[in-house]
């Protein structure tokens, strides 16, 4: 997040974009819902009529994968309308003229053929965000899971700065995190381009620092994404995998190919607290230790590094991940000889000029928000206030364009994915709770009753969901949240797991696939 949690009940208008915020992040939303409450407006975009919608001054169902177009048609009638900020464009932007032209083809009639929003709402939603003295977007799966998902982002970039909301309190461009401490493990170097602190591989200088203080030689190349690793599962240049707190057998799209390439290793390891679908697969299990069982730090949305502390000891054979990656480390001939994660936090803080001032002593509280250079740095509350990383923020002019995935004869429903309040991600934790499971113990397909009429569906009937790769059996809840001619399933239940129908095309830049759009047809089950 460019902007702290807090700092949202503050913002005077609330732009919420592929985020089912109350069941995926609900303190988050409890700032939301004090914003409402001192006056904010907000906005919803989302083709599903989740929860925060109820509250929303307006929502807007947009149809799937046209995040682009619609943000471009937002952006077309604040420049139309003079509602943008010149001297915040002039002073701290550049590639300026070449986005406005770009924006100039996106009037609200295109765009609303394009998204099904009207052009009535468009105009409201650029008068509502623009014309806020604060106005913080936020956003989360919904924007990045497709094919032109860093399309989607820069384009909320580009609002954001069109109208200088980035720099300043309760304002800026704010990705709610989908897992706990993914925001960490990024920081970390958990990203196969850049060593800790997103300093890259292939400079020189990166290479040079880390091969010093880790006493090693290291590659310049660039490591392989997820889909590039099953790839080279399937065509055997790849030969070993190693799988840490991931059920990818679950949560990648395509599943029957996951599985494929998984059974293709000649050695799968899995490190997890619960026997997941992906560990039946391994050779060999390794246990780790829960949050409750380990010392540590994790790193939240906001970028606060937090203290976690042990309670209990790890139970049975289970051990702390550093303590097995460190015991592997050394029979694989790189010597490790760490104490304790508080050793580890002080090499943090030595090569990672972000982490650079956070110790353990001063993690005692409420932890410290990066970047924090050094040891007498108050932490960070909002990125961006006296310029950009980069300089000078970049327009990027974006066209829109379709999803991988588009509905036909064949297969003539849209069909999207997302989390329900009850679970979490693959259900490998909230499945193991008997409250939580009792609570929702079985997926379900969400239709929309026209659809359900036109097939002789009623609310409870079994049916089989096809796309191009493969077929599962499901229950159906027939609802008004989703529109005609769309479907949404959640991706909790092996028993029906959805990953079996999504389409793993991804975005060219990060790799991450288009879990959030593919065509799908709906059959009463034999």
């Amino acid at each position: 997040m460019t902007n702290s949690i807090a700092e949202v009940e503050d913002a005077e208008c609330i732009f919420v974009i592929g985020s089912n915020t109350t069941s995926s992040h609900p303190l988050v939303a409890t700032r939301i819902f004090r914003a409402k409450e001192k006056g904010a407006k907000l906005i919803v975009a989302d083709p599903r009529e989740v929860h925060i919608a109820k509250l929303a001054d307006l929502h807007v169902q947009h149809n799937l994968g046209t995040d682009v177009a619609l943000l471009n048609g937002i952006m077309h009638v604040i420049l139309e309308r003079n509602w943008h900020d010149r001297s915040f464009i002039e002073e701290r932007t550049e590639g300026f003229d070449d986005f406005k032209r770009v924006i100039d083809r996106y009037p609200p009639d295109k765009v609303a053929e394009i998204t099904g929003v009207s052009p009535e709402d468009i105009l409201r939603i650029a008068e509502y965000y623009a014309s806020a003295g604060t106005a913080s977007i936020l956003y989360c799966m919904g924007i990045t899971q497709h094919t032109t998902g860093v399309d989607n982002v820069k384009s909320l970039a580009n609002l954001a700065m069109l109208t200088g909301n980035v720099g300043k309190e309760s304002t800026g461009v704010n990705p709610l995190r989908g897992q706990n401490n993914v925001q960490g493990a990024c920081d970390m170097g958990g990203l196969p381009n850049v060593y800790p602190g997103y300093q890259p591989v292939n400079m020189l200088d990166s290479q040079k620092k880390f091969e010093s203080a880790w006493n090693a030689t290291l590659s310049d190349r660039v490591g392989l994404t997820i889909p590039d690793m099953l790839s080279g599962l399937m065509d055997g240049s790849l030969k070993a995998l190693y799988v840490i707190g991931e059920n990818p057998l679950m949560s990648d799209p395509d599943s029957h190919h996951v599985e494929k390439a998984l059974k293709g290793a000649e050695l799968l390891v899995v490190q997890d607290i619960f026997m997941t679908p992906t560990a039946e697969l391994a050779h060999v299990v390794l246990p780790g230790a829960s949050f409750a069982e380990k010392d540590g730090t994790f790193t939240n949305t906001e970028r606060r590094v937090l203290r976690v502390r042990k309670a209990i000891e790890p139970v049975g054979e289970s051990r702390t991940d550093w303590e097995i990656i460190q015991d592997i480390s050394n029979r694989l001939g790189y010597a490790m000889d760490y104490d304790g994660p508080e050793e580890i936090m002080k090499e943090i803080a030595a090569v990672t000029p972000s982490y650079g001032g956070i110790s353990y002593d001063r993690l005692e509280g409420p932890g410290l928000q990066w970047p924090c250079p050094d040891p007498e740095h108050p932490g960070t509350k909002f990125l961006h206030k006296d310029g950009f990383a980069r300089g000078k923020g970049l327009f990027h002019a974006i066209e829109y364009q379709e999803p991988a995935e588009v509905v036909d004869e064949e297969y003539p429903l849209w069909m999207t994915t997302g989390r329900v309040h009850v679970h979490y991600h693959t259900g490998t934790m909230t499945r193991n709770s008997p409250s939580l499971h009792a609570e929702m113990p079985e997926g379900y397909l969400e239709m929309n009753h026209r659809d359900a009429a036109r097939l002789g569906i009623c609310q409870g009937d079994l049916v089989s969901v096809t796309s191009r790769r493969g077929t599962i059996n499901v229950k159906t809840q027939i609802t008004e949240r989703v529109r005609e001619g769309v479907v949404f399933m959640p991706f909790h239940f092996v028993e029906s797991s959805a990953n079996v129908l999504t389409n793993p095309a991804y975005d060219p830049v990060v790799k991450i696939p288009e879990y959030k759009v593919c065509a799908v047809r709906v059959e009463k089950a034999a």
